[in-house]
């Protein structure tokens, strides 16, 4: 198997990659009182020293009362912690990488048994469809978390950042706006449209724009699965996948990344078959943007079972080389992979696949 077609270099922007593998952005929850430090330099350095070449940091959190769903998820905001990432970013580029924070607001879901000090916030006070919880979001609200997406993706811009990461998939905050099921709103927020439930995020996009400027590369997560609903679809045809993205695209965003829970899954099959394009490569199609895809990369199971601790053990990948020669999608995140072995990147480069391990769930529980 020849993966020479993963080390390509790539470029967005000013942003200039040395080959096609993403560190995907991971949940860790280890920074206590929100503030990243050594272990979290070290856990980041140690992938930009062995090849990676763009690292989308764990989720972090923009200033908003409630925004994070577990105590230890670190913040992206304040003196405090933006010091820390700072020397997260400083040791990435030391090594030769490059880094993009993702930014996030957990909007009304649950990490676990705690609770923020203030109340949990979302479109219509839901967490799933028919299920209350938390505060629906007044104009006054809705207009601060804008502003304070635009706040962060301008101190990773100043912190030296080569990118930033909105988080806009897996039933959080923006997707619940998204999402049909948990977006009840008759405002301008809201409608029966994938296209207006997507105003908040087109909004979100257009302020980091203006907060960053026209050459800094933005991002953006999104999915059709949702951690409440893993059989979720924001789009059932082309046309309301251009009616969701392709508005996106047009605000600011200049890379979508489209998670799915296994990257060699057709999106549509009933067009263009079971070999059809997945959801990269139908976003990339759409829109024009560059895209990422992500899902159960060189592992034999998707992540679901980790969360009951389950491991994965290595796979081909050959599906991943034939999507990545036709140019389908432009980037390949790798999650738990990475999260197991932080040298998976120079063993595939160097074709050492022997001696990749798959995925263990106790390593959940670190920062190796």
């Amino acid at each position: 198997m020849k993966t020479d077609t993963l080390f390509r270099p790539f470029t967005l922007k000013g942003m200039n990659l040395n080959n096609r593998i993403v560190m995907a952005p991971m949940t860790r929850s280890m920074a206590p009182q929100g503030i990243p430090g050594q272990p979290q330099v070290d856990y980041y350095e140690r992938r930009a020293a062995a090849d990676v070449g763009l690292i989308l940091t764990e989720g972090t959190v923009i200033n908003r009362p409630a925004s994070r769903n577990l105590p230890g998820v670190p913040f992206f905001h304040g003196d405090q912690a933006m010091s820390g990432w700072t020397d997260v970013a400083n040791a990435v580029h030391a090594k030769g990488g490059k880094i993009a924070p993702q930014i996030w607001h957990t909007g009304s879901t649950r990490g676990g048994d705690w609770e923020p000090d203030a109340p949990v916030e979302s479109p219509s006070g839901l967490v799933a469809p028919g299920a209350p919880r938390g505060n629906t979001m007044t104009q006054e609200d809705i207009g601060d978390t804008i502003a304070a997406f635009a706040e962060s993706a301008k101190l990773a811009r100043d912190a030296g950042f080569d990118a930033v990461e909105v988080h806009g998939a897996h039933g959080y905050l923006v997707d619940q706006f998204f999402w049909s099921g948990t977006n009840l709103r008759d405002d301008a927020w809201g409608g029966p449209t994938i296209k207006e439930r997507s105003r908040f995020a087109a909004e979100v996009v257009k302020a980091i724009r203006a907060a960053v400027g026209p050459d800094f590369p933005l991002i953006l997560r999104v999915s059709q699965w949702k951690q409440q609903d893993y059989k979720a679809r924001l789009a059932t045809t082309t046309d309301q996948m251009t009616d969701w993205l392709l508005p996106l695209v047009e605000a600011g965003v200049d890379m979508l990344h489209c998670s799915q829970r296994r990257f060699w899954e057709p999106e549509f099959p009933e067009i263009d078959g079971d070999d059809g394009l997945n959801f990269a490569g139908w976003a990339k199609k759409l829109t024009g943007a560059a895209t990422i895809s992500v899902g159960s990369v060189g592992l034999n199971s998707d992540f679901g079972g980790a969360f009951a601790g389950e491991g994965s053990q290595t796979t081909s990948l050959d599906k991943l080389i034939t999507r990545m020669e036709r140019d389908e999608f432009d980037l390949i995140a790798v999650g738990r992979a990475l999260l197991s072995d932080a040298h998976w990147v120079e063993k595939v480069r160097d074709g050492r696949m022997d001696e990749l391990t798959g995925f263990q769930a106790a390593d959940l529980a670190t920062l190796k």
